[in-house]
């Protein structure tokens, strides 16, 4: 196909979530209001717990059953290799600018994490409707697009709040406790080494046990203190544990006809968290746009982390997205004659910063994350 059509396939995605967006943008406008501080963390509170769960559930159950799930078991596998790549690449980015110790959490989530969820149910399946679609017929196109956008949402939902805000969580309270607090001796083991001894093997031996006693209990405290801080409420939020049964009615066959498909005797049940999950998407768009009008108005955050953390979202993970998928090609762990699978796979590598992150924060704030800064994702 020529390369104008190519363009218009790629560009007419793009410019509904631009258009979403904006409509948001302007509703959180001073003059209109619709999307002020108050309107807009009542509609966080509904996405987070009705909406996005209501997403993930129907998006598993009605399009992945276990024959799919087994044809693409590659995807949760190249999602993983897409956060921790982006976390390690946040490192380097925080080594490099020098990003404050308030900020390199935020840093990390936005480059570890991505909109793996809602983007590619809005892209995917609108790249399958043009007619000038690379990936063949639109009909049989789109039957395979939601499956595969279905389950990169649940996974990355899953992710995100296992791994990343787990990892965002322990990285600042990490760096807090490594500025409140100070490692000390036991008082005996320090007067045991201000003993007068005349004995030099005495001496080394008093040294060698404060060493050691001194090490262990630096393992222990981080031990204890990671256990401490691994909260298992922001583990499994609710649109974590939403994709997980998801996940099970959609492999389950009993359970799928009870409430999947026009003759199961529960199917309103599917259809009513169907047009609930719908509502997630644009209401989730809709906030992105809102919290551009405060990145618009400027933030503590410097240029040069900025600019970093697009490189490493639309330049570098992209990069390394379709090195790791023809790697994954040339061993034979992903289908050669899959085009449409091949593109989500790419496209899990080259979505922008994730909105979920700051979204996260104000639904689950300890006061360890500076929240001023999270209109950065």
């Amino acid at each position: 196909m020529g390369l104008l059509n190519l363009f218009i396939v790629a560009l007419m995605p793009v410019l509904k979530v631009i258009l979403i967006t904006g409509v948001g943008l302007v509703m959180a406008l001073d003059r209109i209001k619709l999307l002020g501080p108050e309107p807009n963390r009542h509609l966080n509170q509904i996405i987070f717990y009705v909406l996005s769960p209501a997403l993930a559930a129907t998006s598993l159950a009605e399009t992945v059953t276990f024959q799919s799930f087994m044809t693409l078991w590659f995807m949760p596998l190249n999602l993983l290799l897409g956060y921790v790549l982006g976390s390690i690449l946040a490192w380097l980015l925080i080594k490099i600018t020098k990003t404050p110790k308030h900020l390199q959490g935020i840093v990390i989530g936005c480059c570890s994490a991505g909109n793996t969820g809602n983007l590619p149910l809005i892209m995917v399946p609108a790249v399958c409707e043009e007619s000038n679609s690379p990936f063949g017929d639109p009909s049989v196109c789109s039957m395979h697009a939601r499956p595969y956008a279905s389950l990169s949402l649940a996974i990355g939902a899953i992710y995100m709040w296992s791994y990343v805000f787990g990892v965002l969580r322990l990285y600042v309270n990490t760096e807090m406790g490594n500025d409140s607090t100070s490692e000390t001796l036991p008082r005996s083991s320090t007067e045991l080494a201000v003993l007068p001894s005349t004995n030099p093997m005495h001496l080394t031996r008093f040294h060698g046990t404060i060493t050691q006693m001194s090490t262990s209990k630096k393992i222990m405290q981080r031990m204890k203190s990671i256990s401490e801080k691994v909260d298992l409420k922001k583990v499994f939020a609710p649109t974590a544990v939403a994709a997980v049964v998801g996940f099970i009615i959609g492999i389950a066959t009993p359970i799928r006809k009870l409430l999947i498909g026009n003759e199961a005797p529960l199917r309103v049940i599917d259809s009513s968290a169907y047009i609930l999950g719908e509502a997630a998407i644009p209401c989730m768009t809709l906030i992105m746009g809102a919290n551009l009008l405060k990145g618009l108005k400027g933030s503590d955050v410097s240029q040069g982390v900025i600019i970093g953390i697009i490189a490493v979202k639309n330049i570098l993970l992209p990069l390394i997205g379709i090195g790791v998928v023809k790697t994954a090609l040339h061993l034979g762990l992903v289908p050669s004659d899959n085009k449409l699978y091949q593109f989500v796979l790419m496209f899990q590598f080259a979505v922008p910063p994730a909105i979920a992150v700051a979204w996260s924060m104000r639904n689950f704030n300890d006061n360890d994350v500076d929240l001023r800064s999270s209109s950065i994702c």
